[in-house]
């Protein structure tokens, strides 16, 4: 009995010896080898966690980021650490540099040369554009005009416009739920190809769709590994295939082009092929192909989800969709009796459905963006070391209550008194890093809302699914509903 007590004695030492190895040694092993690395720096680093050795605050980042709980995430280091508005953490491999305050937002997005783009190695490689990332801003200016302001409307607001009346009246003659999230992506992906390379047989559409959702599925991967099996290794593969076909597609324009078979109104590809870059030269096929690579990256899932999550608000909120209705009817009232599509004009009128557009992306936006120190830096008093991510956390200025009282509620006419030059709304970035697809987004957006809010309704079948942050805010069911007809309802 003795003997026994005695091991039991030497086993319950031996766990709580452990329990404070890892608990209190190894747990800081990450803290105290930056702390040493900086110490005689002039700065101190921010206040923060860096998390464990080498996976950092992985853990917690995906555990919240995955059950839909993402603002814990970023309100635990506030709650722990004060409000100073720029914390330390270790995220994707690297050490980090987090930012909230609006006034550091914009300092470090404007600030190209001390912040470059530094987003996860997964994202650089499979996104990467030499075009947009040129310092030399006239040839992105050149590259993106066509997709930017007015250009959209005269160029593309009939195919938008078409591949959404199509679209909804499929949907809403199906008689089984759909995957809301996905015939959203396929609206999306619609808009970008159709825009960028005009008409295209389906079947080709559908090979460079599949082949894209391969890519799109690693592109935010916590560890992207390059071994066959990993979803990394398989996106690699899925974009050479994808270059391959689209490279076919730019042969094919090029012969025509050639033979003068382009109409006057000329897709996106046809514009990129007549260009010259900075030292007059013709663009490179590669360069045609990353900017398609990029637009879809920047704009299918964030669009497709946009247009979910908006109808998902507006149907748990009747009275906003009621004043957004009465809105398009009012603009439908005063449209000449000969005219039948949606014009500029009109949707420059879109007064409330901006403000439910605005509101949406508020409360989902992107949870950051990325950049990375050229050299040390000082912001506020800390420092930031060369070669350390900065983390410009929109998703904590988008919820601040300071900034937007109620946060958590969905309230389109907050924006009736917003100020831009405040800095605490910036979805679309800023300077000269401002997305160049937001005016073509938005336009997406709203005539895609104008059909739904006239002329349909979204009965989804779990309403009370969970829902998940990653690699974006969707119900994990990806909103399984009916999409009904209002006239046949």
């Amino acid at each position: 009995m003795e003997f026994q007590w005695f091991w039991m004695s030497v086993s319950t030492m031996l766990a709580i010896f452990l329990y404070i190895l890892v608990s209190k040694v190894v747990r800081n092993l990450n803290e105290w080898y930056y702390d040493i690395k900086f110490r005689n720096k002039q700065f101190p680093l921010p206040p923060g966690d860096m998390g464990w050795p080498l996976i950092g605050n992985l853990w917690p980042f995906f555990k919240y980021f995955s059950s839909g709980r993402r603002d814990i995430f970023i309100n635990n280091i506030i709650r722990r650490y004060g409000r100073s508005g720029i914390y330390k953490t270790h995220l994707y491999g690297n050490p980090s540099i987090i930012v909230i305050v609006p006034a550091m937002c914009k300092k470090v997005l404007n600030d190209e040369v001390t912040f470059k783009l530094g987003y996860p190695k997964a994202i650089t490689v499979l996104a990467y554009n030499r075009v947009l990332n040129n310092e030399h801003g006239r040839l992105k200016r050149l590259v993106t005009a066509p997709i930017a302001g007015n250009n959209v409307s005269t160029m593309y607001l009939e195919r938008i416009e078409d591949i959404v009346i199509n679209k909804l009246e499929e949907l809403s003659s199906m008689k089984h739920p759909v995957e809301f999230l996905k015939e959203m992506r396929k609206i999306s992906f619609n808009f970008i190809f159709q825009i960028f390379t005009g008409s295209c047989d389906q079947g080709t559409i559908n090979k460079i769709s599949d082949l894209f959702d391969v890519m799109g599925s690693a592109l935010f991967s916590l560890m992207p590994i390059n071994v066959p099996g990993f979803a990394f290794n398989k996106a690699l593969k899925a974009r050479k295939k994808f270059a391959k076909i689209v490279q076919n597609i730019i042969d094919e324009r090029r012969m025509m082009a050639k033979e003068r078979q382009i109409g006057e109104k000329k897709d996106l590809i046809n514009i990129l092929l007549e260009m010259n870059d900075e030292a007059g030269e013709k663009l490179e096929d590669k360069d045609i192909i990353d900017l398609l690579i990029t637009l879809l990256f920047g704009g299918h899932d964030s669009i497709a989800a946009g247009m979910m999550l908006t109808i998902m608000y507006l149907t748990e909120h009747p009275l906003c969709l009621k004043k957004a209705k009465e809105e398009q009817e009012e603009i439908l009232k005063a449209r000449p009796p000969s005219q039948k599509r949606l014009s500029i004009e009109e949707i420059q009128k879109m007064t409330y459905l901006s403000q439910v557009f605005d509101e949406t992306l508020r409360i989902t936006s992107v949870f950051a963006t990325f950049r990375e120190a050229t050299t040390d830096a000082n912001i506020n008093g800390y420092l930031i070391p060369k070669g350390w991510k900065v983390l410009v956390w929109l998703n904590a200025m988008h919820m601040a209550p300071e900034h937007h009282s109620n946060p958590d509620e969905f309230n389109p006419s907050r924006w009736n008194d917003h100020n831009p030059t405040t800095g605490t709304f910036l979805p679309f970035g800023i300077g000269r890093r401002l997305c160049p697809g937001r005016d073509l987004s938005k336009y997406e957006m709203l005539i895609f809302l104008h059909y739904f809010v006239l002329n349909y309704k979204l009965e989804r079948i779990n309403p009370e699914c969970p829902l998940t942050s990653l690699p974006y805010i969707k119900p994990t069911d990806n909103c399984l509903a009916k999409v009904t007809k209002l006239s046949d309802a």
